[in-house]
Parts: C-alpha cells; sequence; structure tokens
C-alpha cells in the first residue's frame, strides 16, 4: 500500500511558479507509476501529467505541456511537478496518484491511490 502526502501549493500571481512535491510512504513507490491530476472549483478532476517507475518517460495534458514538469526522486520516495508560467486557469485543488502498472492512463479511476491534494492559486 502507499500513503501520499501532497504539499508546495499556495497563491502565486500569473506568470509565476511554484514546486510541488508529494512524498509517499510504503515499499512499493518505485514499483508506482505516478501521475497528477487537479479539480477546479465546479469542475471533474482532469489528468495534468504521468511519470513511469524510473522517471525517465513523462507525458502532459496540452493545456500544460511547456510549462509543468514532471520529475520523481525514487531514492527519496518523493515526485514532484514544477509548474512555471502559471494561469489564472491552473488554479485547482492538485492530487498526486499512483497505480502499480506502468504504463500511461490519464484515466483518474485507473489509480489506486491518491493524496488530499493541495490548493494552487494563481491570481490576474
Amino acid at each position: 500500500q502507499v500513503q501520499l502526502v501532497e504539499s508546495g501549493g499556495g497563491s502565486v500571481p500569473a506568470g509565476g511558479s511554484l514546486k510541488l512535491s508529494c512524498a509517499a510512504s510504503g515499499r512499493t513507490f518505485s514499483r508506482s507509476s505516478m501521475a497528477w491530476f487537479r479539480q477546479a472549483p465546479g469542475k471533474e478532476r482532469e489528468f495534468v501529467g504521468w511519470v513511469n517507475r524510473p522517471g525517465g518517460n513523462t507525458y502532459y495534458a496540452d493545456s500544460v505541456k511547456g510549462r509543468f514538469t514532471i520529475s520523481r526522486d525514487n531514492a527519496k520516495n518523493t515526485v514532484f511537478l514544477q509548474m512555471n508560467n502559471l494561469k489564472p486557469e491552473d488554479t485547482a485543488v492538485y492530487y498526486c496518484a499512483a497505480r502499480g502498472l506502468d504504463y500511461l492512463n490519464r484515466n483518474e479511476y485507473a489509480y489506486d491511490y491518491w493524496g488530499q491534494g493541495t490548493q494552487v492559486t494563481v491570481s490576474s
């Protein structure tokens, strides 16, 4: 089993940057592919990006491609989401999620473990 705890959220002006962290406990982190999702008020949760187990392959939603970067440190059981050039439409609660299978899936129901979320607010 994997427990996930996100941190690093906050409030920034448009054009600013934030780096989210997701710390995992449990022995299976390195055997999990990881994803970030977000949910804005009144909207469904949406896929942001994904990283495979070793960390060498990533995939991003078109809305964040070129601005967001996912990385992971398996030695520290942590996955990161570097967010640059933030826009007001990036405002949401951001969640990290884990699954045992090591191929991309953008559907939230494919993920077994979730963090509690961290709020990101971008002002115009």
